[in-house]
């Protein structure tokens, strides 16, 4: 979509997007508030709307982190990564739903893709509107999966740069050691598009290895698509190697856990206090986290010091790693956002991850991800857009065929 508005002026660009959620938004429920705000300068997003997760704070407009607890809270200024995008001449469309902190109390947000099935979370509500064309990119942000897994579960394209890259300056913070701002797209070349107009550099197309992960402890749907997609690339000629992330995924899934619950609870015990049980979930973290001796969290940290030395080694040998987005297709209903795991272990490592859909003719959406190196965004893009490009291909032949 991006691609395509890069076509249109400012002002058709901006109505599109208002018509789409006018039509659109009554039954979704991505949006907290719609009302464009006007950049604040000229750049290479001229006129390109689109979308904050609530838990950015921005100036004047509705800041009320998915919680009941803070309706009507208007945010004071701008979050640094908002502004910047302003400064670059993208215009701030409103803010997208998010569960209550960032957490699992799930917003209202629909799943455009399945309507019945959870949209998954935190950053539900700027998945949702990418995927239901009502922006041609959005924020969010992730802590344990809360970008990659929406992406998957909407069938868009979601990316988690390298950790502390994107500015968190004005996100309300949940684990620090964890959280990174992060984009939904609809597809990856406009990702890379995207980011290239961020003012970072997108590289070149390399001849990698792709190490593919494995056995995969998924639902069925996701390792038989995760399969077929691997040998269509393998098909297409891309160089692939076994790896097996089992023991290294158990350990950091844990340590992540620690950690999160740890600094979790200790930055938002005051919130605690004040509000109790009116936190919803948030409340019984709080809870459970205040009570991690410091010890064990000192050995998480050691935890994800060690399998990031690890990772090192392994990325010299299979440049980018590809594994599930998620557990499977998105779960049926709106009470659960889905299980973070196949994303948590990359969070805690503080790598790029790209989610792309992969083909799944009628199905539900399920999401390929995408990993490679601290730093190596612009690998992990490039990687993201080949792949994207083998599969349509593929696609198209296959429909090509069948009208013959």
């Amino acid at each position: 979509m991006l691609k395509r508005l890069l076509e249109m002026t400012a002002a058709e660009r901006l109505e599109l997007c208002r018509r789409r959620i006018r039509e659109a938004d009554g039954s979704i429920q991505a949006w907290v508030v719609v009302a464009p705000q006007k950049p604040l300068g000229k750049g290479p997003l001229d006129g390109m709307p689109f979308g904050a997760k609530d838990i950015y704070e921005t100036a004047g407009l509705a800041t009320e982190y998915g919680s009941a607890v803070y309706r009507g809270r208007q945010g004071r200024r701008d979050a640094a990564l908002v502004r910047e995008l302003r400064r670059r001449g993208a215009i701030l469309l409103g803010k997208t739903h998010t569960a209550a902190f960032a957490y699992r109390d799930p917003a209202p947000t629909r799943n455009p893709r399945a309507p019945e099935h959870t949209p998954g979370g935190s950053s539900s509500g700027s998945a949702a509107a990418v995927a239901a064309g009502m922006v041609p990119f959005a924020l969010g942000t992730q802590t344990q999966g809360s970008v990659l897994r929406p992406a998957s579960f909407c069938g868009v394209t979601g990316f988690k740069p390298t950790f502390g890259l994107l500015p968190m300056a004005g996100i309300l913070p949940f684990a620090m050691s964890l959280d990174t701002a992060g984009l939904f797209t609809e597809t990856a070349e406009d990702m890379r598009l995207l980011w290239q107009r961020m003012g970072y550099p997108a590289g070149a197309t390399e001849t990698l290895r792709l190490g593919i992960a494995g056995p995969i402890d998924a639902e069925p749907e996701m390792v038989q698509a995760y399969g077929r997609s691997v040998e269509a690339l393998r098909a297409a000629g891309f160089a692939t190697q076994p790896v097996d992330l089992a023991a290294l995924y158990a350990e950091l899934r844990t340590a992540s856990r620690v950690t999160m619950f740890y600094e979790a609870a200790r930055f938002h015990e005051r919130r605690f206090r004040e509000h109790g049980e009116r936190l919803g979930q948030l409340a019984e973290l709080v809870r459970q986290g205040l009570r991690i001796p410091e010890a064990d969290y000192a050995r998480a940290r050691e935890s994800v010091a060690r399998a990031r030395r690890q990772m090192r080694e392994l990325f010299s040998q299979t440049p980018v790693i590809l594994t599930p987005a998620a557990t499977g297709p998105p779960p049926r209903g709106l009470a659960s956002t889905g299980d973070p795991r196949m994303n948590a272990p990359w969070t805690a490592l503080g790598t790029p991850a790209l989610s792309i859909p992969m083909p799944v003719g009628s199905g539900l959406p399920l999401g390929l991800q995408i990993t490679a190196e601290w730093g190596r965004e612009a690998r992990v893009l490039a990687a993201g857009v080949e792949i994207e490009r083998v599969w349509a291909g593929k696609n198209g032949r296959e429909q090509q065929n069948g009208r013959e």
